[in-house]
């Protein structure tokens, strides 16, 4: 049996400030990857409950709006309060849903941080004044889109969670969230902290469903006016297709990712090591920034691959619940099986050198394949398993053209101690983060994050999220007794 936690699991819809059961009564199973053992029934929103969630955020929008980033910011900073408080809760539910060893688990620190820098974060919201043109004072200001849509995954939910809400209601937007059927219990949680920190009804919505037809009931609604989604590339394209078919809704998306890192001859090659092989062990390689191709410049490629295998191949599988252990299941049979899927295209396709085994507990052990050609799938597609290809290059402009050769652009890594190539690497390789000397997860607290290409549209992030909130409006107030220019 999975850990018992110290309160009963809420597995309801949180709908203009109450929980209720979902209209059709129907309810999905979560289950504990470890054990596969049902830990949860969750009510599974249908069409009617997405109308009555997104008509409860619209009927509370314009009271939130008229709140003021003051108003707002007090009960976020309550949230932020509640999150820690709730931390070991918070860390058994997630834990419960994504496998993920708890050991690990930092989620609700950082999601305490989102909410508190929120709070004051509205601020920034500033537009320009200008008397440029004769006779006009024009001005621009920020206002929120209305009703919000917020689509989350189910790797790091909490956190997804609450870069999304938390910004999109410090900028005067009332939200309706959807959360990942696989991992649907740490947003529902968090919905009765919402609730206890005293947010007006209809200003929080949290539903849980599948794409279909909960995602899609929420990407072609006619009243949501922005939608902001994180997961899988094709969903994204699914999810764009619903929003300009139904009303152009603003869509903000942070996609899928193929990350390459590119290590050189000059590089420090046991950092490099230790930096690339723990980004594609982290989550059981389920993050979409994972390097999971890693290029090595042929003539220290023997070493570093001998570094990179002793150091992926020290491991310990076990009960996420259990604090020592370092690597948790995959997620559930279906991301398993794919996985096996790539063990097999990549055992035909290239040299397997390390792992390559999968059993029945959805463990996979990390995996090494080498000499893998460029155009094999496993090259070319998301895995989002513990799987990485070790390639080689000769020169500079070959590693670029191989890193670059992908549809995907979210994360790319350089290692070199040469400075002239870093500015270099840095500006070729296409992709929305560069890291030098250090790779994925590592990240800036005030970056922006998002993709080029197939990796998303935009940018999250503290100092970007609440970009993605507002639109700009322009005031003209003519001068009494003055013309005023034309286009």
């Amino acid at each position: 049996m999975a850990a018992k936690g110290s309160q009963p699991i809420e597995t309801r819809l949180f709908i203009n400030g109450e929980f209720r059961e979902s209209s059709s009564n129907k309810t999905f199973d979560v289950v504990y990857p470890y054990t596969k053992e049902v830990v949860a029934q969750v009510h599974e929103a249908d069409v009617q409950d997405v109308d009555d969630a997104v008509a409860a955020a619209s009927a509370a929008f314009p009271a939130w709006r008229d709140l003021g980033v003051d108003g707002r910011g007090a009960l976020l900073r309550k949230v932020s309060e509640l999150f820690l408080e709730a931390n070991d809760e918070l860390a058994r539910l997630e834990t419960l849903c994504t496998g993920r060893p708890i050991s690990q688990y930092i989620d609700a620190k950082i999601s305490s941080e989102r909410w508190r820098y929120f709070a004051d974060g509205a601020w920034s919201m500033q537009g320009t004044a200008s008397t440029n043109t004769p006779g006009l004072l024009s001005m621009t200001v920020k206002e929120p889109y209305g009703v919000a849509a917020l689509i989350i995954p189910w790797n790091f939910p909490l956190i997804m969670f609450s870069m999304k809400v938390a910004a999109a209601l410090a900028a005067g937007n009332t939200v309706v969230l959807k959360s990942s059927e696989k991992a649907p219990l740490t947003s529902i949680a968090a919905a009765k902290l919402i609730q206890k920190a005293g947010f007006p009804p209809g200003v929080v919505n949290v539903i849980a469903g599948y794409g279909n037809p909960t995602g899609e009931a929420l990407a072609s609604h006619m009243a949501v006016r922005c939608i902001s989604f994180t997961g899988s590339s094709l969903t994204g394209q699914k999810i764009q297709a619903a929003a300009a078919k139904s009303n152009m809704k603003h869509v903000h998306m942070e996609l899928g990712g193929k990350s390459p890192a590119v290590v050189f001859e000059d590089a420090d090659l046991e950092a490099a090591a230790k930096a690339t092989q723990f980004s594609i062990r982290l989550n059981s390689g389920q993050v979409c920034v994972a390097n999971s191709r890693v290029y090595v410049q042929e003539s220290v490629a023997e070493k570093f691959t001998e570094l990179f295998r002793a150091q992926f191949s020290q491991f310990q599988f076990g009960d996420p619940l259990d604090p020592t252990t370092q690597q948790g299941p995959q997620i559930d049979v279906l991301q398993y099986n794919r996985i096996k899927e790539y063990l097999g295209i990549g055992a035909k396709d290239g040299q397997l050198t390390l792992g390559g085994d999968a059993n029945d507990g959805f463990f996979v052990k990390p995996t090494i394949f080498e000499k893998v050609p460029e155009d094999s799938r496993l090259m070319r597609e998301e895995i989002f398993g513990p799987i990485v290809a070790i390639n080689t290059f000769k020169t500079e402009e070959e590693a670029i053209q191989k890193a670059n050769d992908t549809e995907f652009g979210l994360y790319a890594s350089v290692f070199t101690n040469d400075l002239d190539r870093a500015v270099r690497l840095s500006k070729a390789l296409q992709a929305g983060t560069v890291g030098v000397n250090c790779t994925s997860p590592v990240n800036a607290k005030d970056a922006a994050f998002g993709g080029y290409k197939m990796s998303g549209i935009g940018r999250e992030g503290l100092l970007y999220s609440i970009d993605n909130f507002v639109q700009t409006k322009s005031i003209l107030i003519k001068a009494s007794g003055q013309s005023a220019g034309f286009f």
